[in-house]
């Protein structure tokens, strides 16, 4: 690790905590409403995003849109709300998993049984199919105006929007968890757009 990037993990970490510590601090009466005010906006964006998608074919036949999600943990703003509307509407539906430390998606409903994953998470059981999806909802500690994202520090994310590319990544936060800047690192990935209660924040 350089000097350079060593900083830049220090100043990460730093800004970490912060926004973690100002989003713990956030009213559970006030995260209720604005998770919902959170679930309208995604909604409303992946209606624009999936009705005019690009569908992927292979042998001429349309790919399947296929969004992914992740159980809430801590003080995250809870995705719970989209995925039952999507599921609804029919669209599948997948969550991450960590095994041997890289990030997977498996196949999940919303009832369906979910298990503990380690890191505090709950994903699908492990003999759910594994896929690739097409759209990630992603959980965060702190964003930029940039798309620029901090995660837990595991680079797991990362290294799963590297390994899926071209993929739709949307991060779902909370406004209190803006930053001015994020330092960024040659591994990190940026996203797509960030939800807020307050904004749909798209990065070109």
């Amino acid at each position: 690790m350089t000097l350079e990037t060593d900083s830049a993990a220090v100043r990460k970490s730093a800004l970490r905590i912060a926004a973690l510590a100002r989003r713990d601090a956030l009213e559970i009466d006030d995260r209720l409403e604005w998770d919902q005010a959170i679930c309208r906006r995604t909604l409303t964006l992946l209606g624009e995003l999936l009705g005019s998608h690009p569908e992927r074919a292979a042998g001429g036949e349309a790919a399947e849109t296929l969004v992914s999600a992740y159980w809430p943990m801590r003080s995250e703003a809870d995705p719970r709300p989209i995925l039952e509307a999507l599921h609804a509407q029919g669209v599948a539906l997948c969550l991450p998993a960590i095994v041997d430390k890289a990030m997977l998606f498996r196949r999940w409903a919303p009832w369906e049984p979910i298990v503990p994953g380690g890191f505090g998470t709950l994903v699908p059981e492990p003999h759910q199919p594994e896929c690739r999806p097409t759209v990630l909802l992603v959980p965060l500690a702190a964003f930029d105006r940039r798309g620029c994202r901090i995660g837990y520090g595991k680079g797991y994310y990362d290294a799963a929007l590297t390994a899926l590319g071209d993929v739709t990544a949307i991060g779902i936060a909370y406004a209190a968890q803006e930053v001015a800047a994020v330092p960024d690192e040659a591994h990190d990935r940026r996203l797509g757009f960030v939800v807020t209660e307050r904004e749909t924040i798209g990065f070109s």
